[in-house]
């Protein structure tokens, strides 16, 4: 899989499962400058209700120059006057890499089946940071009931009945 073909992957799961929210996504998308001065291009925008999100995407099957890219990544995404992350996947990544990426607030990793783009393990860790950025607090509580105390009214604080 190449850095497209995995930028593709990503946007086409997110606009099967969050499409219904109204969620647009779009790739290749020019966006002021980068730290070194740059004309910044994401991968990936994702707007919803008038609010956007950015996401990088790195895939790295062998090690190579990916490794170099990913604290500049890194930096860069944090430079952005808007809120994202970088979406990576791909054994290629050194162990020192995947311990910044794994340690880093804006990194997620995401690798979804490409024959089904069904939400699992494997895209946890970006569902959980749309679910926050959007406000889609019931991605973040599926199969959770809300805490009860036993006997007790909740709004009253006095014993049910």
């Amino acid at each position: 899989m190449t850095g497209h073909d995995y930028s593709d992957l990503i946007a086409a799961y997110i606009v099967a499962n969050y499409g219904s929210r109204g969620v647009e996504v779009y790739r290749e998308v020019s966006i002021g400058k980068s730290i070194i001065g740059k004309n910044r291009k994401l991968d990936i925008l994702v707007l919803c209700a008038g609010d956007g999100f950015a996401i990088e995407c790195k895939y790295q099957e062998t090690q190579g120059t990916a490794d170099e890219k990913i604290p500049y990544t890194l930096d860069d995404l944090a430079a952005l006057q808007m809120n994202g992350c970088v979406a990576y996947a791909g054994d290629g990544f050194s162990p020192g890499v995947i311990h910044m990426l794994e340690a880093s607030e804006l990194a997620a990793c995401c690798l979804p089946a490409a024959d089904s783009l069904a939400p699992g393990k494997s895209t946890r860790e970006l569902d959980h940071l749309l679910a926050m950025h959007f406000g889609w607090w019931d991605i973040l509580v599926a199969g959770k009931k809300p805490f009860a105390l036993a006997g007790v009214d909740l709004h009253t604080r006095q014993p049910a009945k």
